[in-house]
């Protein structure tokens, strides 16, 4: 059996300049980090040559045979067969996904799922994949085989974990560059950070597919807004190697007013709420995670100022998601031949209760 588990994100300044129809004319880049809420895989081997997918997260259970032959638009496991499908391996396996967190959340679930299923093909496969290889096949998964109008930014923060700037070069590139600042900042930032989940899950692929159309006119406000945010995401990663977080937080939120300028759908008069009731009660800055138009608001607010923050915004339904930086990207958390039948290993344990002395 194989345990592989990847990060979802959240990111902070330079958000939608990864998507083509910005980074290949004027080129991207976003600053984010990977926390500690993962998508899960387990796998384990079955000799029938079919493969069996469990969704705890959609609540559904597929079975496919000879997976070359069946359509990706004929199942809600689209990511899954997609990743499978793409990899080409002949094996039989028993595939079951889990998530901490809920679809539409604005926190890269999505890229994480593909990112992850790649991960774990790659290893019962025994295929070498390099966490570039991971991000960048996931990123084809989405944005050529599945048609989503999708941004680069949240395949690389699942395959890398970590606090990092993120180049989208115009020849099509990446570079993943980690945050070059000092460990007590970094948890500083860490504490000063707040989740709070708005209560709605966003619909991203209907504003990306506004965002793309906007971006590519020329002159548009959508594309200045856009140049501005990418100065943000320079500018923040300045200002936490600098170890200054005031300047961070302020920044975050000017960054915000700027990312709402994009297209329409990104913000709502419910998060406009939320968000004035929040920098009322302590928040320097903050931001809808993702696309926008619902998910998690993430917010920069000093310790000092977190429990009144936390008891106001209480009061308006809303529940905060206690969350850590996550280095270690996606990973293989267990690999025991002996759990299953592989043929590696063993094959069946039988566990007998001791008798009473």
């Amino acid at each position: 059996m194989l345990i592989v588990r990847s990060p979802v994100r959240i990111s902070f300044g330079g958000g939608g300049t990864d998507l083509p129809a910005y980074f290949k004319a004027f080129g991207g880049g976003v600053l984010s980090a990977a926390i500690n809420k993962y998508f899960y895989t387990l796998v384990s081997r079955r000799t029938d040559g079919k493969i069996q997918v469990i969704s705890s997260d959609l609540k559904v259970t597929e079975t496919w045979e000879g997976i070359r032959n069946t359509h990706v638009d004929t199942t809600r496991l689209g990511i899954v067969l997609s990743a499978l499908k793409y990899l080409d391996r002949d094996f039989g396996a028993d595939l079951f996904l889990a998530s901490e967190i809920p679809p539409g959340s604005g926190l890269g679930s999505s890229a994480s799922v593909c990112v992850n299923i790649l991960k774990a093909i790659s290893e019962i496969c025994h295929l070498p994949l390099s966490r570039y290889d991971l991000a960048a096949t996931a990123y084809t998964i989405a944005h050529d085989v599945l048609k989503k109008p999708v941004g680069k930014q949240d395949e690389y923060a699942a395959a890398f974990g970590g606090l990092n700037y993120i180049h989208f070069r115009q020849d099509d590139s990446v570079m993943v560059d980690p945050l070059d600042a000092e460990p007590d900042i970094i948890q500083l930032l860490q504490d000063n950070l707040m989740l709070f989940f708005t209560g709605v899950s966003h619909d991203s692929w209907s504003i990306l597919e506004r965002q793309d159309k906007d971006t590519r006119t020329p002159g548009s406000k959508s594309l200045e807004a856009l140049h501005n945010i990418k100065q943000y995401g320079i500018k923040m990663r300045s200002a936490l190697e600098r170890g200054n977080l005031q300047d961070f937080g302020m920044m975050l939120d000017e960054a915000w007013q700027q990312k709402k300028r994009v297209t329409r759908g990104i913000s709502s008069e419910r998060i406009d709420h939320l968000y004035g009731i929040a920098r009322e009660n302590g928040a320097l800055g903050g931001k809808i995670t993702g696309a926008g138009g619902g998910g998690f608001l993430l917010l920069y607010c000093e310790t000092e100022h977190q429990q009144r923050l936390r008891a106001t915004l209480a009061v308006e339904g809303i529940s905060e998601m206690m969350f850590k930086f996550e280095f270690a990207g996606a990973q293989l958390l267990v690999d025991d031949p002996f759990l299953d039948a592989d043929e590696h290993g063993g094959r069946m344990w039988r566990f007998i209760p001791a008798k009473a002395s």
